[in-house]
C-alpha cells in the first residue's frame, strides 16, 4: 500500500500586482513504504514546494494528498499538527538547532510537545542519539558541534516520534564531501528500516545513493526512475517501543521551555524584570506606609481606650423638640442629657454588667482652674469613666473623692508642682457659674474630676447635673461588638474617639489610594515595556518558531510558550519587587522607630500577594499580543527567515 499518493496538485502563488504563479503543475505521483526518494531540480523549480506540501506545512494547494489512504487536504488545523508531530519528520540544510536548548532537549522537543514524560523523552533520545552516534554529546549545545554532528541532531529530531515519513531538505547541501558521506548512509540506514525518505536536492551525486529519482523542472515533474536497491532490514522488537505521545504541551513543559528561552537572554530579561518591578514595588510601599499609618493611628487611640467599655452618645438628630439648642451646645457644656429612660434602655442590654454617668464640661475662656494667686482657663473638663485607662496617666493617681487631675500644661501654668495642692474650679453653664475646691491627685492628658463630686456642686446650686455620656461595662472582651451593634439598633451614638479613628482611618485609606494609584502609573509603562521586548523576542526566534511549527507545535502551544515568558517576567518582578520592597521598608522602620517609636511600614501578606499576583496578571495582558503575533506566523516563512 502506498503511504503519499498526490493527485493532480496545483499550487499558485499570488504575486505583487495580482498576477499568480505557477509553482505546481498537475503533480501526481505515489511513495511507498522504504523508499529512499531523491526530488532533484533546479531552484525555483518546485521541489521545496512540493516537499511543504507533503509535509503539512503548506494546505494551500488544489488536488488530493492522500497519506495512508487519507486526504490530508481535508484535514483540520488541529489534525495537520498532529500529522507533522508524530506521522512526518523533517531534516533541514541549515540544521535549524534551537541554539540556547542542549543537544537533548533539541531532540526531545517534538516528545515535549506531546507532554511526554521527562524519563520517556530522555530514554528515547539517548537511544536515538546512540544510534547516530552522539549519544556523548547529549549536553552540549549546537554551536560546540561540527556541521555534521548537528545535522546527525538533525536526524535525531526528526527520528524522535517515530514518524513514517522523513522529509529532507539538502540534507547535506551544508556539509563537506567526508560528512556527506556520513549522513547519507544514516539517511540510507533510516530507509532499510521501513522509512519512506524523501530528499530534496540539486546534487546528482546525492540522488545516486536513492532507490528512487524524481526530477522536477517549472513545477512540473518531467522524469520518474528507478535508483540503486536497498538491502531492506527488519526493525528491531525493541526500536519502536517508545510510544507517540498522544496529548498536547501542558502549562508546566510551556514553563520550562519558557524559562530554557529567557535563560538564552538572562541579562536583557534580568533588566526587564527589574524596570518592571518598579511600579509593583511603589504600589506594595504605599500600601504598606497607609497600612503602618492606620496601625499607629489604631494602637494610638485604643491604648487610651478600655477594650471591656462601650461609650455611647445622644444622637443629637433624633433628640425630641423639646431639647433647647442651648441645651444640645457642646461648647455650653451640655450636649443632649440621658434621660432616665434612656439609662434604663441602654442598662438592660445583655451583657452589660454596670454603666457609669459622665459630662464633658467645655470652655473657652469661661472656665479655669486657680491656685492661690495664678489662675489659667480651661479648654474641657471630664468626668472619669472606665474608658479612662492608665496611659493616661502621666504623674500621680487617678482622683478620688473631691480631687481633680489636671493636665501638665495648666500645672505648669499654676506653678509647676500641683500634685497635693488645693485648687479651685470654676465654669459657667447656662449662664450660670460653678465653682468648687479640689486636692490634685495626678497629671494626666486631661482634666478630670469624678461625676458624683460635679453633682453634689450642682445639687448645691439647686440644679441637677445629667450625664451627655454613659459607659457601659462588660466582664467579656468578646461583648463589646455586640453591645456597639445594640446601641446603634436602639438610636445612639458610639465614641468620639472610634468615629475619629474612624474618620482617619479613612482619610488614610484616601491618601493610600490615591498615592497607590499615582504609583501604578509606572505599571502601565512597565506593560510597554514587556510588550515591546516580546515583540522584539519574537522577531528574533522567527526561525525557532517555524521550527517548532514544523514537529508539530499546535497556534495554541506557540502561544502558551511566550505567555508563559511573559508569567515568568511578571513573576520574577513580583518578587523582586516584594525583595526590595522589604529591604526599604525595613531600613524605614528602623528609622522611624528609633524616631518615633513605631514601624512606619506594615506588609501584609495580602499586599505581597496583591503585588506579585497583579505583577504576573499585567505581564501576561501584555504577553498576548506578541503571543498571538507568534502564533500566526506562518511555518514556511519563519523557516526561510535569516
Amino acid at each position: 500500500m502506498n503511504v503519499l499518493e498526490l493527485h493532480h496538485i496545483d499550487k499558485n502563488y499570488k504575486l505583487t500586482g495580482g498576477e499568480l504563479y505557477h509553482a505546481l503543475r498537475d503533480i501526481s505521483v505515489s511513495f511507498k513504504k522504504g523508499e529512499l526518494v531523491s526530488i532533484i531540480g533546479e531552484s525555483g523549480s518546485g521541489k521545496s514546494t512540493l516537499m511543504n506540501i507533503i509535509g503539512g506545512l503548506d494546505s494551500d494547494f488544489t488536488g488530493k494528498l492522500l497519506f495512508n489512504g487519507e486526504n490530508i487536504g481535508e484535514y483540520s488545523e488541529k489534525q495537520l499538527d498532529e500529522y507533522r508531530k508524530n506521522k512526518i519528520g523533517f531534516i533541514f540544510q541549515s540544521f535549524n538547532l534551537i541554539s540556547h536548548l542542549s543537544i537533548l532537549d533539541n531532540v526531545t522537543i517534538a516528545m515535549t510537545l506531546s507532554n511526554v514524560s521527562k524519563e520517556e523523552r530522555k530514554k528515547r533520545a539517548e537511544k536515538i542519539l546512540e544510534q547516530v552516534g552522539l549519544k556523548q554529546h547529549i549536553h552540549k549545545k549546537p554551536n560546540q558541534l561540527s556541521g555534521g554532528q548537528k545535522q546527525r541532531v538533525a536526524i535525531a529530531r526528526a527520528l524522535i516520534n517515530d514518524p513514517e515519513v522523513i522529509i529532507a531538505d539538502e540534507p547535506t547541501g551544508a556539509l563537506d564531501s567526508g560528512t556527506t558521506d556520513q549522513v547519507l548512509k544514516i539517511i540510507e540506514d533510516i530507509a532499510k528500516r521501513g522509512k519512506l525518505v524523501i530528499m530534496v536536492t540539486h546534487s546528482d551525486k546525492v540522488a545516486a545513493h536513492s532507490s528512487r529519482v524524481i526530477r522536477i523542472a517549472d513545477g512540473e515533474i518531467i522524469d520518474d526512475r528507478k535508483g540503486r536497491e536497498l538491502a531492506y532490514v527488519e526493525e528491531t522488537a525493541d526500536s519502536s517501543d517508545f510510544p507517540k505521545g498522544t496529548k498536547n504541551l501542558s502549562f508546566a513543559s510551556a514553563v520550562t521551555l519558557a524559562f530554557q528561552n529567557m535563560k538564552a537572554k538572562i541579562t536583557r530579561n534580568i533588566w526587564v524584570s527589574l524596570g518592571a518591578s518598579i511600579g509593583i514595588m511603589s504600589v506594595i510601599l504605599m500600601l504598606s506606609l497607609g497600612g503602618g499609618l492606620k496601625a499607629y493611628v489604631n494602637q494610638t487611640i485604643n491604648s487610651m481606650i478600655n477594650p471591656l467599655v462601650v461609650e455611647v452618645n445622644m444622637d443629637n438628630h433624633t433628640e425630641e423638640p423639646s431639647v433647647s439648642k442651648e441645651e444640645m451646645n457642646p461648647l455650653s457644656g451640655n450636649s443632649t442629657p440621658f434621660t432616665e429612660a434612656d439609662l434604663e434602655t441602654l442598662s438592660k442590654i445583655e451583657h452589660v454588667d454596670s454603666m457609669d454617668k459622665s459630662v464633658n464640661i467645655m470652655g473657652f475662656g469661661t472656665n479655669s482652674i486657680i491656685y492661690g494667686d495664678e489662675s489659667t482657663s480651661v479648654l474641657s473638663i471630664s468626668t472619669m469613666s472606665p474608658n479612662v485607662t492608665d496611659s493616661a496617666l502621666l504623674d500621680g493617681s487617678f482622683p478620688g473623692d473631691n480631687e481633680i487631675v489636671i493636665q501638665d500644661e495648666i500645672a505648669t501654668a499654676l506653678g509647676g508642682d500641683m500634685i497635693g495642692k488645693s485648687v479651685t474650679l470654676k465654669w459657667l453653664v447656662d449662664e450660670q457659674f460653678y465653682s468648687a475646691d479640689f486636692i490634685v491627685s495626678g497629671i494626666a492628658n486631661n482634666n478630670y474630676v469624678n461625676f458624683e463630686d460635679l453633682a453634689q456642686v450642682y445639687a448645691d446650686n439647686g440644679n441637677e447635673l445629667q450625664p451627655t455620656t454613659v459607659y457601659l461595662v462588660t466582664d467579656d472582651e468578646s461583648h463589646t461588638d455586640a453591645i456597639k451593634a445594640e446601641i446603634e439598633k436602639l438610636g445612639y451614638k458610639g465614641s468620639a474617639q472610634e468615629a475619629m479613628m474612624k474618620l482617619f482611618n479613612d482619610m488614610i485609606d484616601a491618601l493610600t489610594f490615591v498615592l497607590a494609584s499615582i504609583s501604578g502609573v509606572s505599571l502601565f509603562v512597565s506593560a510597554i515595556m514587556i510588550l515591546v521586548i516580546l515583540y522584539i523576542s519574537v522577531v528574533e526566534r522567527t526561525k525557532e518558531i517555524g521550527v517548532l511549527k514544523a514537529i508539530g507545535a499546535r497556534r495554541k502551544d506557540i502561544k502558551r510558550i511566550f505567555v508563559s515568558e511573559a508569567f515568568l517576567i511578571g513573576l520574577f518582578s513580583g518578587m523582586i519587587a516584594v525583595t526590595i520592597t522589604s529591604i526599604l521598608g525595613w531600613i524605614a522602620n528602623r528609622i522611624s522607630s528609633s524616631l518615633f517609636d513605631m514601624n512606619i511600614v506594615q506588609m501584609e501578606m495580602s499586599y505581597i500577594t496583591f503585588g506579585i499576583v497583579t505583577s504576573i496578571v499585567i505581564s501576561m495582558l501584555s504577553g498576548l499580543l506578541p503571543a498571538s503575533k507568534a502564533a500566526k506566523l506562518d511555518p514556511v516563512d519563519s523557516l526561510r527567515r535569516e
